[in-house]
C-alpha cells in the first residue's frame, strides 16, 4: 500500500481559509504547503516611512509634510511607498489478438523496457505528440521578461505581483495556469482536461494521437495521467507521463509490435519519465517524488487494449445501450484490494474513508512497479471513456456513467469528452477532471489484420 503521509491536524488552510480535508498536505483551492510553518505577518510601516523607487527604477518625490497624499488610491497601494501586506500474456507479436470482452490477458512479465521520449524544456508536452492546440505555439514560448500586467495579483495572498515563472514574489504560490482547461481532437479520438472548481491547478494531462501499423492499418491512442496531489510537482509527473506513453505507443505500434506488448513498454516508459523528473531535482529522489497514475487505451486492428498503473479508469459503452457497458480496469486501491481479498463487500469498501488510497503509483516512490494491461475484442461498435477519479466518482458504476455518455458518442467524441467533464463539474468539481473518448472500430480500415 501507499505510504501514508502525515495527517494535517489544520481544520482551514492558512492562507484562504479554505476546508481541509483528512491528510491533505496541499490545498485544493490556493495551493499552499500545510506543513511549511506560517509566513510571520509584515510589520506596519509608519505613516512617514521614506518613499522607495518606483517600478520604472526613479525615486518619487516627497509629498511635503502634512500635505494630503495627492497620488491615485492604485499608486498609493502598489508604487511609491513601502505598504504592509495584509495579514503472463502474449510474450511476442505472434499472438492472434482474439480475446472476449470479459476474459482479459494476463500482463506480459518479461517485456523490455522501451526509453523514455522526454519532450523539450518549456514546451508544450503535447507538441511532442502533435497533439498540442491552436495556442501550442505561442505556449512554448517562455514569457518576455519585463514586468506584470497591471492589476495581476497573487490568487493567494491577494496582494502579491506574479512573476515571469506564474509564481507570486510575495508568497510564492504558483498561480492558475494556461492548462487549466484543455480540448483536443484527432480522427478517432478526443480528450478534455479541466481544473475542476476546487482545484488551485490542474494536474492532470493527456496525450491522444491517430498512427498506423506497418500494413497501413490506423491506429488510435488516448494516455490519461492523474497527478497525485500529496506528491511534489504532481502536474510535471502526469505530463511527462503521458508523453513518455504516448510517444512509445506510436513507436512502438508502428513498428509492429503486438498491442499489448507496445502497452506494457509504455507503461514502463511512462514509469521511466516520472522517475527521472525526482532525480533531476532531488539527490534525495525517493523523498516525496513526483508521481502520477496512468491509463491508456489502443484500438488497431479491431482489438481494445488497455493499460493502467493506480486508480484512473477505462469503460465499454456500447452503441446499443440496450448492451451492458463495462468497466475495464480494476483500481490500485485500498478499497480494490479489500474487495478482491473478500475481506469487504464493494459498497462497504468504497463508502470507507480509505477508500480511494491508492496502492499503485508511477513515481520513484513506488516501491514496486506493477503495470496491468488486458485486450479485449468487442463484438459490436462503441465507445471506449479513459478518465481520472475526477470523472468517475460523480459515475462509478458502468451502467451510471454510460447513462450520462451522449448516444452520438461514436461520431462526436469530442462533444461526448466536453459532456462528459461538464457532468463532472455539475456534480461539484471537487478534483481535476480528464476524459478521453474512443469510438470503435476506430477510424476507417481500424478492424483490418493486426
Amino acid at each position: 500500500m501507499a505510504n501514508t503521509p502525515p495527517v494535517s491536524e489544520l481544520s482551514a488552510c492558512p492562507s484562504c481559509e479554505e476546508p481541509l480535508e483528512a491528510g491533505d498536505l496541499f490545498c485544493g483551492a490556493c495551493g499552499a504547503d500545510l506543513a511549511a510553518p506560517a509566513p510571520a505577518p509584515a510589520a506596519p510601516v509608519p505613516a512617514a516611512a521614506e518613499p522607495v523607487a518606483s517600478p520604472n527604477g526613479a525615486a518619487p518625490a516627497a509629498a511635503p509634510a502634512g500635505a494630503p497624499d495627492s497620488r491615485s488610491a492604485e499608486a498609493q497601494r502598489t508604487g511609491s511607498y513601502r505598504i504592509a501586506g495584509p495579514g503472463a500474456g502474449p510474450q511476442g507479436g505472434g499472438d492472434s489478438g482474439e480475446f472476449l470482452l470479459d476474459a482479459p490477458e494476463e500482463d506480459p512479465e518479461h517485456y523490455r523496457i522501451a526509453e523514455p521520449l522526454a519532450s523539450p524544456q518549456g514546451a508544450d508536452p503535447r507538441a511532442a505528440l502533435g497533439t498540442a492546440g491552436p495556442e501550442a505555439a505561442e505556449a512554448a514560448e517562455p514569457p518576455a521578461a519585463g514586468p506584470v500586467p497591471p492589476g495581476r495579483r497573487c490568487i493567494a495572498c491577494r496582494t502579491g505581483a506574479i512573476d515571469t515563472d506564474g509564481y507570486c514574489e510575495r508568497c510564492g504560490h504558483a498561480q492558475p495556469r494556461e492548462r487549466d482547461h484543455m480540448e483536443h481532437e484527432v480522427e478517432g479520438v478526443a480528450a478534455v482536461s479541466d481544473r475542476g472548481l476546487r482545484h488551485h491547478r490542474n494536474e492532470d494531462f493527456f496525450a491522444i494521437a491517430e498512427t498506423a501499423l506497418p500494413n497501413g492499418a490506423p491506429a488510435t491512442v488516448a494516455v490519461v495521467c492523474d497527478g497525485v496531489s500529496s506528491a511534489s510537482r504532481p502536474d510535471e509527473a502526469s505530463a511527462a507521463a503521458s508523453v513518455a506513453a504516448g510517444a512509445s505507443l506510436q513507436a512502438t505500434l508502428g513498428r509492429g509490435l503486438h498491442p499489448q506488448q507496445a502497452m506494457h513498454e509504455a507503461l514502463l516508459a511512462a514509469a521511466g519519465s516520472v522517475n527521472e523528473l525526482a532525480a533531476q531535482h532531488s539527490p534525495l529522489s525517493h523523498q516525496n517524488a513526483p508521481a502520477c497514475t496512468i491509463v491508456s487505451a489502443v484500438i488497431a486492428g479491431g482489438i481494445l487494449t488497455v493499460g493502467w498503473v493506480g486508480d484512473s479508469r477505462a469503460y465499454w459503452v456500447p452503441d446499443d445501450r440496450a448492451a451492458p457497458s463495462a468497466r475495464l480496469t480494476e483500481d490500485d486501491s485500498w478499497a480494490a484490494q479489500m474487495v478482491a481479498a473478500g475481506l469487504m463487500s464493494e459498497a462497504d469498501a468504497y463508502a470507507d474513508e480509505r477508500a480511494h488510497a491508492i496502492t499503485g503509483w508511477l513515481g520513484a516512490d513506488s516501491h514496486e512497479l506493477d503495470p496491468h494491461t488486458a485486450s479485449f475484442k468487442p463484438d459490436g461498435p462503441g465507445v471506449v471513456i479513459v478518465c481520472t477519479d475526477g470523472l468517475w466518482n460523480y459515475a462509478e458504476a458502468a451502467a451510471e456513467l454510460a447513462a450520462t455518455v451522449p448516444p452520438d458518442a461514436a461520431t462526436r467524441p469530442l462533444h461526448a469528452a466536453q459532456v462528459l467533464v461538464g457532468h463532472a463539474l455539475d456534480g461539484g468539481g471537487h478534483d481535476n477532471v480528464t476524459v478521453a473518448v474512443l469510438p470503435f472500430p476506430g477510424p476507417a480500415g481500424g478492424a483490418g489484420p493486426s
